[in-house]
């Protein structure tokens, strides 16, 4: 099993003018001995929105996660509700709809959602999607959040899992920040429940 803790950012998100904007992940592997292996991951575009870094987190965490051709069961958590519900509903009905919306106007940010979509099943995968509350002491959401803003600001790509640096930056917070919430358990395998698997693209 595979814990993915992703974020985007979007400087100036909604203004007028180039909006940078960046996503980031945390990725957990536990190996057979229990042991914890994490990673990060980090892209940017020069003029953006959150919607569509939030698409990109998906197309790099899964990107990433197929290399080396396993199938996993993935929880992939975010603070994004766009992602969730459309992960998990509202692309089902698209599908249906010849990729409309309820209103009949084509779905927005589509090319992206192929390609996230093409992301997920290409490797097989069971995908659990969660929702976590943003901005909220969540200590690897709020990683992924650093990750995603650094890389909008510095307009910076990780190009592969690197080594996470999520241990050193969580013992770097002040102590009262961190005894504010640990950081989540690996998630139980006994608890996971995979969505529907997402329609072709």
């Amino acid at each position: 099993m595979v814990a993915v803790y992703a974020d985007e950012s979007c400087l100036g998100n909604g203004k007028q003018g180039d909006t940078p904007g960046g996503a980031g992940g945390l990725v957990e592997f536990q190996m057979r001995s229990g042991d914890l292996v994490c990673r990060d991951y980090w892209i940017s575009e020069p003029d953006t929105t959150n919607n569509r870094m939030a698409l990109q987190s998906v197309i790099q965490a899964f990107t990433h996660l197929s290399a080396k051709g396993e199938r996993l069961s993935v929880i992939f958590t975010t603070d994004s509700r766009y992602l969730v519900d459309g992960m998990t509903t509202w692309v089902h009905g698209w599908a249906r709809k010849q990729w409309r919306k309820a209103d009949g106007k084509p779905v927005e940010n589509l090319a992206l959602w192929h390609l996230a979509l093409q992301a997920v099943s290409s490797g097989g995968h069971e995908v659990e999607w969660r929702w976590v509350k943003g901005h909220a002491g969540h200590p690897q959401n709020e990683w992924a959040n650093h990750l995603a803003t650094s890389a909008a600001a510095n307009q910076t790509h990780s190009a592969a899992l690197v080594e996470s640096g999520f241990a050193a930056w969580l013992a770097s917070l002040p102590l009262a920040v961190r005894r504010s919430g640990p950081p989540s358990p690996f998630p139980s395998a006994a608890t996971f429940a995979a969505a529907k698997a997402v329609p072709a693209a």
